[in-house]
């Protein structure tokens, strides 16, 4: 389903159960191109009215890099790339959803920026093209912040999962081998 929300069109994944894709507005002129990536109003309507959005974080990666499958059962996720290009990848791990085990990629780009929008127990990860990416994590949860030892992570090579990744042997970190 789609809807159009202020600067955004939203649509919801059929694929992995309450992930959705968010294109903003773009204008450009001579100068270049300006868009807006967050309205309070339209991602409290988005996720939980107990929840806001707590903090972001930038990672800065090079050409080649996997990062992920990661995720927690815990926070919702907003994520894009501000500058570079990337295969943004979402799985499903929530063993009680309709969708377990279902993945879904979207290309995405600085000069045609998209969002994406993660629930809780979907894992998140994304494979840089360009030679150095910005990618933006939008954070929303209860309580403190937990990092590395509260989430879960997917082999992203996991032949039950069947990622079909851009690179058969791209870089990675230990925990992601």
């Amino acid at each position: 389903m789609s809807s159009k929300v202020k600067d955004f069109e939203i649509v919801e994944s059929n694929i992995v159960k309450g992930v959705k894709l968010i294109t903003p507005s773009v204008h450009t002129d001579e100068r270049g191109t300006l868009f807006t990536t967050f309205y309070d109003d339209v991602y409290s309507a988005l996720i939980p009215s107990n929840l806001n959005f707590k903090h972001d974080k930038f990672a800065n990666t090079l050409k080649r890099v996997l990062r992920g499958i990661h995720g927690d059962t815990k926070s919702w996720k907003l994520v894009t790339t501000v500058f570079g290009e990337i295969t943004q990848v979402v799985v499903d791990n929530r063993k009680d959803s309709p969708t377990y085990k279902n993945w879904q990629s979207f290309k995405i780009n600085g000069l045609n920026p998209q969002l994406v929008l993660l629930p809780p127990g979907v894992g998140n990860a994304f494979y840089v093209h360009s030679d150095v990416a910005v990618y933006h994590y939008k954070l929303a949860y209860m309580g403190e912040y937990f990092d590395a030892e509260d989430q879960f992570t997917l082999k992203w090579n996991d032949p039950e999962i069947g990622i079909e990744w851009p690179d058969t042997n791209p870089v990675l970190s230990n925990r992601d081998k």
